[in-house]
């Protein structure tokens, strides 16, 4: 049995309060807000702020060790990471985890396999013709059809962050998560993969949360800033309010830019 529908007039996502700490230090603490349906919320700070601290609490890596979030107005702080991502929670990592002797149709095929489970996915290899579709669609919308056949190791560090979009959105999430989706990516593939990324969020309408270093790339896409400091949640506004923050320009921007 599955998870429950999503309750439309509940935030996709809240936390309250939450936060991790190990042997008493505080990782992240008491971290609130919420999130609404197509929302893009880019998080910003000095390393070591908590950023990805925060994703791993939202995926299910991290336990909460106070506070709570929900999904859909449900509570799951307590539900293990396959249980959030059946629940349509995707999410992307700062280090890629591609296989360099899988071929990139491969890895979409694997993908839509783990997503649709051990019953739904036996039935889609059955049915070869159904489950080709839904990856040829995937790599299409991720601009690697041309790639289909191509081992993943030799792939370009932009092609390798297309390739884990399209490993994400087989499995249709409504809550994305990116980790410094830029990372490694040359200059020239950058603009290619924001509009990516931007196609994602409102042609799909899918609710997004992007950790990020380059300033441009994220004020193109982000509705608004969450600024991590010291594993607090320093500010959440618009660009523009976040921005214009003397306690913010203090804390990180002041610094960075």
């Amino acid at each position: 049995m599955g998870p429950p529908s999503p309750d439309p007039s509940a935030p996709v996502l809240r936390l309250d309060g939450l936060g991790w700490s190990v042997r008493g230090v505080p990782i992240v603490e008491d971290v609130s807000f919420s999130v609404g349906e197509g929302a893009f919320i880019a998080f910003i700070g000095p390393n070591g702020a908590g950023k990805t601290s925060l994703f791993n609490l939202i995926s299910g890596i991290c336990p909460a060790t106070h506070g709570s979030l929900h999904l859909d107005g449900t509570d799951v702080t307590a539900e293990a990471v396959h249980a959030r991502a059946r629940r349509g929670i995707g999410r992307t990592f700062q280090t890629s985890s591609l296989w360099p002797g899988m071929t990139v149709a491969d890895h979409v095929r694997l993908a839509a396999q783990a997503a649709a489970g051990p019953r739904a996915s036996y039935r889609l290899w059955r049915r070869a013709d159904r489950y080709s579709e839904q990856v040829a669609d995937t790599l299409h919308r991720t601009e690697l059809s041309h790639r289909a056949d191509t081992l993943a190791g030799a792939l370009s560090h932009g092609e390798k962050r297309k390739l884990e979009l399209a490993v994400l959105l087989v499995s249709d999430p409504r809550l994305i998560l990116l980790d410094e989706p830029m990372a490694g990516v040359s200059a020239e593939e950058v603009p290619a993969l924001t509009e990516l990324i931007r196609s994602v969020h409102r042609g799909l309408g899918r609710t997004v949360l992007m950790v990020e270093h380059h300033m441009d790339v994220l004020l193109g896409l982000a509705d608004r800033l969450a600024v991590m400091h010291h594993g607090t949640l320093l500010a959440l506004d618009t660009p523009e309010a976040v921005m214009a923050d003397p306690t913010v320009q203090q804390a990180y921007l002041g610094e960075a830019l």
